[in-house]
């Protein structure tokens, strides 16, 4: 391990640069470049030495406070907040607002959240359910042309019709009030300079834009921002977005209510009414939102309690349903590489998958059999299914136990990856888990005031029937779509061991879920268990990360009787693992740090 507070003298960073050419075989190629300080100027000395710890695939450590994030900028941003005394609440605002700007990408102030608190004072878990939601003139034929038939997918995606009501600038607003200490104006104050000054290009940013620039086009101001004079914005490059300031200051001197009513919602409002598929958002919708404070779902596992987002979220359901059918197995005593473990991980998160589709929507909106999915004698019975020794031909929802009787159809609608998340400890001892998106890559693609608007409302099932049955993840006036975002916080004798999370669209789960499971099963630190190599199978096809010994698993796998496909698996796993002081890691295939004092 590598300890890093804030007064690190930069010669660490110099003493870890050999490293990144002599990653273990157990870590992934780090994607950030061997010259952090080109890549990050003005980034402090700990910051620098942070980025070098995790290329050198070392966890971070402190004794007081951590943030650990998806972006340097946005994680000295947080550890100022904290430096000064501020809470955890307070850190994930500064994070969240710089965020917002240097990755645009994945998430900002047009999308939504989940985040998962732990209370230090009261001992307490809660969550706030920050998704958007389906505008109220809606309905479940709102992805269904003249004819019936589900529109195409992209062609959903990028149109006004896929923008949902935000909902992250009402959670960061709730949060603080909630748990805040900090003057709420100054939380904004280094996210602001940015984008007034701007900030430099990351080569993330860089490459997302490059790869999604043919869809970046289709909207003049979008295209303006990203794609100045038709050119993709270059690793490097200065980038300078007056009007997210201007957004920003609206917020810092007036609240939540200056995004949600008068011209920055009025301006929302028209960008969603683009000439092809308009969407139907209205000021309406805006005013009314509301963030919803909801019962932590936490499934006790091996003796810790591991603790999530429950509906509108799949999240911690299903991770739960995960390590509650692998806790009938000596998981710690397995071989992590070994095919037997990976067929029993497997096939676990496509039996999850099952009952996803079926039972997992909007609790608001129609019944969800949380406890009856997340009963330990149920989960044994579908434990059961895992004992043969091949890979399961077919996987089929479960019949958990009702409150009352109901059937829904099967979904089968995946999520793409992209989104962020963020982890903190503050100096009291509370504790923060916050996942949050404006969908895919880009969201909509449209953009207004500074910030993209989410395409959040194409996590909805575009059908509504299936078999006859009701589709429980249909659009609804107001609903909320399901979500496979997984913010987690883990106790042990009620007191916090880890926080952790991960973007990644359908895979979340299985990202969230192996990291937990290598950090309490298999005994790996924090970095160590957010560098690993992934092997994701939710929908019977197994991913296998490329360039990785997971790709080395091929070939058993597929006699075992699995089809396999070997790509990219681009987690931004942030944990913070909680004990004898912090230790941070932050996942070598993004930009982010770990960072505390």
């Amino acid at each position: 391990m590598t300890r890093v507070f804030l007064g690190t003298a930069f010669a660490a960073l110099a003493l870890a640069l050999p490293a990144l050419a002599q990653q273990s075989s157990d870590m992934v190629a780090p994607e950030i470049a061997t010259d952090v300080a080109a890549a990050f100027p003005g980034l402090s000395e700990a910051g620098q030495a942070a980025l070098a710890a995790k290329a050198a695939g070392e966890s971070v450590t402190a004794e007081n406070w951590m943030v650990a994030a998806a972006n340097p900028l946005a994680v000295e941003a947080g550890t100022k907040v904290l430096r000064a005394g501020g809470s955890a609440a307070d850190a994930m605002v500064a994070v969240q607002a710089v965020l917002g700007l240097v990755e645009p990408q994945s998430s900002g102030l047009g999308g939504g959240a989940f985040l998962v608190w732990y209370d230090a004072a009261t001992g307490e878990v809660t969550t706030l359910d920050g998704r958007e939601t389906a505008p109220m003139a809606a309905d479940p034929r709102y992805f269904l042309d003249e004819n019936g038939e589900p529109l195409d997918f992209r062609t959903a995606v990028v149109s006004g019709r896929s923008v949902g009501t935000p909902g992250t600038p009402r959670l960061m607003e709730d949060a603080h009030r909630r748990w805040g200490r900090a003057n709420w104006a100054g939380l904004f104050t280094d996210a602001i300079m940015l984008a007034e000054g701007g900030f430099t290009v990351s080569p993330r940013m860089a490459d997302s834009v490059a790869g999604a620039a043919e869809s970046l086009s289709v909207f003049p101001a979008t295209a303006a921002y990203f794609l100045p004079g038709g050119t993709p914005v270059a690793a490097g490059d200065t980038l300078v977005n007056a009007a997210y300031a201007d957004t920003l200051r609206q917020i810092a001197a007036q609240g939540a209510n200056a995004f949600y009513t008068g011209d920055i919602a009025a301006d929302i409002v028209a960008a969603t009414r683009t000439d092809a598929l308009p969407g139907l958002l209205s000021l309406t919708d805006l005013v009314s939102y509301r963030v919803i404070e909801r019962p932590a779902v936490c499934y006790t596992y091996r003796g810790r309690d591991v603790c999530g987002m429950g509906p509108p979220s799949s999240g911690a359901v299903a991770v739960a349903q995960i390590l509650g059918m692998l806790e009938n197995f000596d998981l710690p005593s397995m071989d992590p590489q070994a095919v037997e473990t990976r067929r029993l991980m497997g096939d676990a998160t496509r039996l999850a998958f099952a009952d996803r589709g079926r039972y997992l929507a909007d609790s608001d909106f129609v019944p969800v059999p949380v406890k009856g999915l997340t009963d330990r004698a149920y989960l044994a019975g579908r434990a059961e299914l895992l004992r043969g020794d091949d890979a399961l031909p077919e996987v089929a929802p479960g019949e958990p136990s009702w409150d009352h009787a109901i059937r829904w159809g099967d979904d089968r609608k995946v999520e793409r990856p992209a989104t962020s998340h963020i982890s903190i400890v503050d100096g009291d001892g509370n504790v923060l888990s916050m996942t949050t998106t404006i969908e895919s890559g880009f969201g909509s693609r449209l953009f207004t005031r500074g910030f993209l608007l989410n395409n959040e409302l194409t996590d909805f099932s575009f059908r509504t029937h299936d078999g006859g049955y009701p589709i429980a993840n249909r659009v609804e006036p107001g609903k909320r779509p399901r979500s496979s975002m997984s913010p987690t916080i883990v106790l042990q004798d009620g007191a916090p061991v880890l926080a952790i999370g991960s973007p990644g669209g359908a895979t979340i789960i299985g990202y969230t879920a192996q990291a937990i499971i290598a950090h309490l099963d298999w005994g790996m630190d924090v970095q160590a268990a957010v560098s690993m190599p992934h092997l994701v199978n939710a929908f019977g096809t197994y991913s296998l990360e490329e360039g990785t010994w997971a790709a080395d698993l091929e070939a058993p796998l597929q006699e075992l009787g699995y089809q396999t496909r070997v790509t990219a698996l681009t987690s931004g796993l942030q944990a913070i693992a909680i004990g004898e002081g912090l230790r941070g890691g932050a996942d070598p295939r993004r930009e982010g740090i770990a960072l505390g004092d």
